[in-house]
Parts: structure tokens; sequence; C-alpha cells
């Protein structure tokens, strides 16, 4: 056998010459790798997306128990007595930014709420000196109106002088 003369063209095999078109990728391999790239980014997007939207949702969610607490802290400064639908004002705002008073801005939303005062559902002897508060609070998400509500009970003497 003859050794060969000259140096090979770059890429062939033990000397065998391949013509320059045969070098590279295919147009198939192009669009299939194309094709695999953007369904990468498609699917990033939707979790970044997703993730965005849920982060949201958490954050309006706390937002919502902070002032349901708020409004049940109100309840234990205030006696027995005066703890009716003329002293405790049934309907009231809230704004989502806490430092804001004009929430209306990029974003922003109000929280209503709503204050009921009712009678004790319980038949027990001492179900005149028991009432029960809810508060129900109303948001609108997106498109989408989110509810949560708190109910509490108050007692005229306190819970420590009622036998179970």
């Amino acid at each position: 056998m003859k050794p060969m003369r000259g140096n090979p063209l770059p890429g062939s095999l033990k000397g065998n010459r391949h013509m320059p078109s045969q070098r590279g990728h295919t147009l198939a391999e192009a669009m299939i790798a194309m094709a695999v790239l953007g369904f990468m980014i498609v699917s990033l997007y939707a979790a970044f997306s997703s993730g965005f939207a849920v982060l949201r949702v958490a954050r309006e969610n706390l937002r919502a128990t902070q002032i349901l607490a708020e409004r049940m802290e109100v309840l234990r400064l205030i006696r027995f007595d005066d703890a009716l639908p003329g002293f405790i004002p049934t309907n009231f705002t809230a704004a989502f930014y806490i430092n804001n008073t004009n929430s209306m801005i990029a974003g922003g939303f109000d929280y209503t709420g709503r204050v009921s005062i009712l009678k004790s559902p319980v038949t027990e002897s001492y179900a005149a000196d028991l009432r029960m508060v809810r508060i129900d609070l109303t948001w609108k998400s997106g498109s989408v109106v989110r509810t949560r509500e708190m109910t509490t009970f108050i007692s005229k003497y306190g819970l420590q002088n009622y036998i179970y």
C-alpha cells in the first residue's frame, strides 16, 4: 500500500477525502435544535410567570390575614356593651399597600370588609352573654374575586368564668 501524499482534508478519516458539501449539520438537525430551544424558552417563561402569579396571590392572602387580625384585635379593646353594630363600623376598606393611602397605583387595589355582630349560636344558659363576630373580606385579584373570613366570640364576663 502506498502512502498518501499531501495533507488530508480536515475531518477526513485516514485520508479519505469528503466533498466540502458533506460537512456540517443538515437542515433537519438545525430545525430540531431550534424547536428544542424554542420549547425550552417557552417552558422557562411559563415557569417564571406561574411563580410570580403564585407569589402575588400569597402576598394578597397574607395582607388579607393581616387586615382580619387587625380588626379582631380592635374587638379586644372594647367593652362588651360597645360590641354593637352602631359602635363598630360594619363596612370598611383597607389598602393593599399599607404605606400608601391611595392604593390604586400600579397593581394596587382595596380590600372591602364587612363586620357582622350576631347572637351566639349556642343554646346554653350563658348565650345572652356571648356574641359572635364575623369579619368578611373581599378583593378582586385580576379577574378573580377572592374572599376570606374570620369569626370569634365576645363574652360579657370573660372566658374564664364559664363552665364547659
